[in-house]
């Protein structure tokens, strides 16, 4: 489909759920300016994830868009048994947990992890209900954890369990996690997310079971564990992406910990090159309300100045009441902040040793022109996405127009700050011919003007992953000078 490009420099990912697991709904929050859809395996089955995505890749198709599906591993989550009712826990009383499959004794909470009793020790905080209860433990004996409640309240089954500052002995990819793995590959998913990250070894892990079934999906770090925030220089170097999963990780810090984190995550991430998405509670009252409040209207905003990528919904989509007009807010307050003068442009980046420093180099050059000279946009050509993804951590004041002869890769770029990818079978040898379809595509599905500048890198002879080494200033519908 040649519809103009829509430039959308935020990115909105948006997890789906009972609201929105139907062809309707999700189509309204593509048109509402949902650019990723967030598939939660801790919910929902395999089969309805697949008839999710389906559906996806066929709105993708009938809208010309390159919409990613990112799939949301569980990973080693700690959950309260299947208590046949909710118990009352109250202020100073003492409790027993133990993993155990006994859901009837009054006198013992039952949890679903058997390293319960080895990765805690008196004194430690336990957590659980997203912190609602907070225990400190007394003493461990018998694989039971003695308890005394510091705060309560009703308890239901299967709520979330938090250790924090506890090593929690369980693998960071569950056996669950290796079958959606699996899944993910089958389906073509664009991106993997690992829940409860720790160390760099846990990306390495799961990327080994990406490969073992074929596959070479990126991966997502979600940083909500004190630990991975202390090892981010090293998760960094081996992940793909960064996800701010500030739901755990509030809980496992300090409220006010959270906001300076948040900003350190990100810049980090930037730093590194890698894509990076803030999540949790930023429009939470719209789960009920039709709008949100002020401070989550600021907190969107923040994170987009803060230098995020993406920003993302989770309850306010999946089971909301309003997860259109939670899509279209999220899109209003982005767009209002992306202009601002506080927003962040032109980033002067050092170059990264670490990485090719041609593409860097000529990543750097192509956004200073386009500064310089007014150039309406910067078009690259790419294989795997990676001078695209160097230009969009600049910041460029003007669109990067990513043109890819891998689909995937259209999708995956579709994720970063002010991208729009496109697939062309094109041959990029840089003649009179490609100038002249590079024009036509401009002319067709932008508003620029012949006459107006765009600058283009690639590679030559072909494209070559990594080998980006040519840069050219082009007036729209000028011919090629000999």
């Amino acid at each position: 489909m040649d519809s103009k490009i829509k430039r959308e420099k935020t990115k909105i990912v948006a997890t789906l759920g009972p609201s929105t697991s139907n062809y309707e709904m999700i189509s309204q929050l593509v048109d509402a300016g949902a650019s990723m859809f967030r598939l939660n395996t801790s919910h929902g089955t395999e089969e309805g994830h697949a008839a999710n995505i389906e559906i996806i890749r066929k709105i993708s198709q009938e809208t010309g868009k390159y919409i990613p599906i990112l799939i949301d591993l569980q990973g080693p989550k700690i959950r309260v048994g299947n208590i046949p009712n909710p118990i009352e826990i109250k202020e100073g009383q003492e409790i027993i947990l133990e993993a155990t499959d006994e859901v009837n004794n009054p006198d013992i909470l039952p949890v679903d992890y058997e390293g319960i009793a080895d990765d805690v020790k008196s004194g430690d905080k336990i957590l659980l209900d997203d912190g609602n209860i907070g225990l400190v433990v007394t003493g461990v004996s018998n694989h039971q954890v003695h308890a005394k409640v510091l705060y309560g309240k009703l308890i239901k089954p299967r709520k979330g369990i938090n250790l924090p500052g506890a090593t929690a002995s369980l693998s960071a990819v569950t056996e669950r996690d290796v079958e959606y793995i699996r899944f993910a590959v089958e389906y073509d998913a664009d991106y993997v997310a690992l829940s409860f990250v720790r160390e760099a070894k846990d990306i390495e892990l799961a990327k080994k079971y990406i490969k073992d079934y074929g596959g070479n999906i990126p991966v997502i770090a979600k940083i909500e564990k004190p630990q991975a925030v202390e090892n981010l220089e090293e998760i960094l170097k081996v992940t793909d992406g960064i996800m701010v999963a500030r739901g755990d990780l509030g809980i496992e810090m300090s409220p006010e910990e959270v906001p300076i984190v948040q900003k350190y995550i990100v810049d980090q991430t930037i730093r590194e090159r890698k894509v990076c998405i803030v999540a949790t509670q930023m429009l939470e009252s719209m789960i009920e309300n039709p709008i949100p409040t002020r401070a989550e209207a600021s907190d969107v905003a923040n994170a987009i100045l803060d230098g995020t990528d993406a920003i993302m919904l989770s309850g306010e989509t999946a089971m909301g009441k309003h997860p259109v007009e939670a899509v279209k807010m999220m899109r209003k307050i982005a767009t209002n902040v992306e202009d601002c003068n506080f927003c962040l442009s032109n980033l002067d980046l050092e170059m990264n040793d670490k990485y090719d420093l041609s593409p860097q180099a000529i990543s750097n050059a192509a956004v200073k022109m386009a500064q310089d000279l007014n150039a309406k946009a910067i078009l690259a050509f790419t294989h795997t996405g990676y001078t695209p993804k160097l230009l969009s951590k600049l910041r460029p004041t003007v669109p990067v127009i990513a043109i890819s002869d891998m689909e995937s890769t259209c999708r995956r770029l579709s994720l970063y700050w002010d991208i729009v990818a496109d697939y062309k079978q094109w041959d990029t040898v840089l003649d009179a011919d490609l100038l002249e379809k590079i024009d036509e595509y401009i002319l067709t599905r932008t508003d620029y003007k012949k006459g107006e500048r765009i600058i283009i890198i690639g590679s030559i002879p072909k494209l070559i992953t990594g080998r980006t080494n040519f840069i050219r200033v082009h007036r729209i519908g000028a011919p090629m000078e000999r």
